[in-house]
Parts: C-alpha cells; structure tokens; sequence
C-alpha cells in the first residue's frame, strides 16, 4: 500500500483548494491596494531596489512555457534571490486564471490594443505605511512555511478557469 492509498489522494488536492483561494483574494485585494508588481523585468527591479517590501513572489508557468529556457533561467535566478532574501515563493499554472483576475487588459490610455502584460511573474509588496492586512495573506504565507519545513521550497499550486 502507498502512502496516497492509506491517506486518500485527494487530501492534498483538499488541501490546495483553500490555498489556491486565498491566493486569488489576495491578488485582487493587492492589485485594488496597488501592491503588485507585474512582469519578470520589473520584478527583478523591484527586488534589487527594495526586497525588503516583497512579501510574495509568484512564477507562472502553462505547459507551452516549460520549454523556454529564457524564462526558466529567470526563474531559477528569482528563486535563489527569494531564498537569499527570506521572500515566500509560489509556483503557479494558470495563467488564464490569472490573466481574469487581475482583469489583462492589453489597451494603452488611449484605447489601443498593446501587448499583454507578463504574468510569468507577480510580486506581493508590503508598503510599511499602508500593510495589507488580510487573512489571505496569512494562509498563503503559512502555506509557505509548512512546505519549507517539509523541503519543498517552491510549492506548487495550480489555479483552476472558472
């Protein structure tokens, strides 16, 4: 007998469910607090001027991105410097998902149509003036930890279209 037949396989999709939930709360309540930041490129910025604000770093990856090696190279270089810098890290498929939470719009100011936004990457920030303070926040970050503390450094999630 595995340990999947003994425990039931569906308890860690259980318990992903609610962790995949409070992260999408808490990405709509950070962009409505302006506390994201969106795109491998201005990600890396942030967190070489202020790693100090950055509470969340999120890498989003679809099956299609599992061969760009640009992008997984930029991935392994944010993960080693979330690690170097105490910065909870999550790896997410879904980015449709994300994609209609954050409302992509890919219109300029002026109505024209632009290019998408890069969701490969999106940080959690934490200004000191105004902190976030949601539950949200709090369960992905435990979230974290407990996969920290079972070896799993960049846990996995997988956000369902609805």
């Amino acid at each position: 007998m595995t340990l999947e037949e003994v425990v039931g396989s569906s308890s860690t999709e259980k318990k992903m469910e609610p962790v995949s939930q409070a992260l999408e709360e808490l990405l709509v309540a950070a962009q409505r607090q302006d506390c994201l930041t969106v795109g491998v490129y201005e990600s890396a910025k942030l967190m070489n001027v202020d790693p100090d604000s950055v509470v969340l770093c999120l890498l989003a990856t679809d099956e299609e991105d599992e061969d760009d090696i640009a992008l997984q190279i930029h991935f392994t270089l944010l993960q080693a410097f979330c690690c170097d810098n105490d910065i909870n890290i999550l790896r997410v498929s879904g980015i449709r998902r994300l994609a209609q939470l954050l409302g992509d719009d890919t219109e300029d100011g002026n109505g024209n149509g632009g290019e998408p936004r890069d969701l490969h990457c999106i940080l959690v920030t934490n200004p000191p003036v105004h902190p976030l303070q949601c539950q949200a926040l709090q369960d992905v970050s435990s979230f974290c930890k407990e996969s920290r503390c079972k070896n799993q450094w960049v846990p996995c999630l997988e956000l369902q279209d609805r």
